[in-house]
């Protein structure tokens, strides 16, 4: 008869062995690349204060409100140009890289027009609503030999790049699992433009959970089921509760955001793998420790950096690093829509109350 032990229900503490020394932090360019940021609007203050922090230089910022430019400019880099004829600024050789903030349908048509003009492009997140839109940018940044990239600046939070740099040196082996699961109150966009987006968990916050699990797995999933549901107690009007199942055939993911949690914050991501296994904890996404368990015991790095606005630094550095090296960006377009196919099946799902194949729901719901 088996004994008790073998069903694994007691577990022995696993031996402290040292961390292995991991490419995790945001990358740098070797070269100088003048940058255009695009929108003073809120999230502006982020990729502006990243970029101060890590040495990028900003030329010019430009927005239709130009009080907003000059305020932004006045508190970041006081001898960046202000403007607000966008035209003009593409007009201009100094400026080789542009950083656009606006939302998505705004955006679009700018990203198109930078990229005919020879323009390297960091597109704020989420990429685009529609993936037959976003085949066209990519077809187009390629036909002009320009780089199109996408601000996913999770991939860079500390605890997510150091995960993804154990998985792709091979310390866990094959992976068989993803999972990520948030309990935080963001019932903070009561009254904000954000309560009217109404898949503000799944598709707005949730499309970074979504990235960072093709970042891993690299592929679309072949099934995806996923639920949204209102929490009437929270006083806003999106879903605050949301949850994704992904099946990758050998592998599966989950993604649980429980978007209206008052008390007791948690953020933890589980990484199972056929060697051994990663894991995060944390209260936020500001602050996370990170375990390495493997056969010889377990490993904890010291990590350094913060997602804001680590992140952001990350996303701009491995734009203008992939320019040096003329090569696809990390965080490319055309990865980035196999993100966005996840999400939009995911959101598809969530609606219909049936499970979805990735890349046949061409565009958000």
């Amino acid at each position: 008869m088996a004994d008790r032990d073998d069903y694994a229900l007691v577990s022995t503490a696993a031996t402290e062995v040292p961390a292995p020394d991991l490419p995790y932090r945001p990358p740098h360019p070797k070269g100088r690349h003048r940058i255009a940021l695009v929108g003073a609007g809120g999230i502006s203050f982020a990729h502006l204060d990243a970029y101060r922090t890590h040495g990028f230089e900003v030329a010019a910022i430009l927005s239709r409100d130009l009080g907003k430019a000059k305020a932004r400019a006045d508190e970041f880099f006081p001898d960046a140009d202000v403007m607000t004829d966008y035209a003009a600024l593409l007009r201009r050789d100094d400026i080789t890289v542009l950083d656009l903030t606006p939302h998505p349908e705004d955006r679009v048509p700018l990203i198109e027009v930078a990229l005919a003009a020879g323009k390297h492009v960091l597109s704020q997140k989420p990429f685009v609503t529609d993936l037959d839109v976003g085949e066209r940018l990519v077809a187009l940044a390629r036909a002009k030999g320009v780089k199109l990239a996408v601000n996913q600046n999770g991939r860079w939070s500390p605890h997510m790049a150091w995960m993804r740099a154990a998985v792709r040196a091979g310390l866990i082996g094959e992976v068989t699992g993803v999972h990520a699961s948030l309990h935080w109150n963001h019932t903070w966009v009561k009254g904000t433009p954000f309560e009217d987006v109404p898949d503000l968990v799944l598709f707005d916050f949730g499309v970074h959970w979504f990235d960072f699990v093709t970042s891993i797995t690299g592929r679309l999933a072949n099934r995806l089921q996923a639920q949204a549901l209102h929490a009437p107690s929270a006083g806003v009007k999106p879903a605050m509760l949301a949850s994704a199942l992904m099946d990758f055939g050998t592998a599966q993911a989950s993604l649980i955001f429980d978007a209206a949690t008052p008390f007791g914050p948690s953020d933890t991501t589980y990484i199972a793998g056929t060697k051994g296994s990663l894991v995060s904890r944390g209260t936020d996404l500001g602050q996370q420790t990170v375990e390495l368990y493997t056969e010889a015991g377990v490993a904890r790095p010291a990590l350094t950096g913060t997602w804001f606005n680590d992140g952001f630094a990350g996303a701009m550095g491995e734009l203008l690093l992939a320019i040096e090296e003329d090569r696809e960006p990390e965080n490319g377009a055309a990865g980035n829509l196999l993100s966005l196919a996840n999400c939009f099946a995911a959101l598809m799902a969530a609606q219909s109350g049936q499970p979805q194949v990735p890349g046949q729901v061409r565009r958000r719901p």
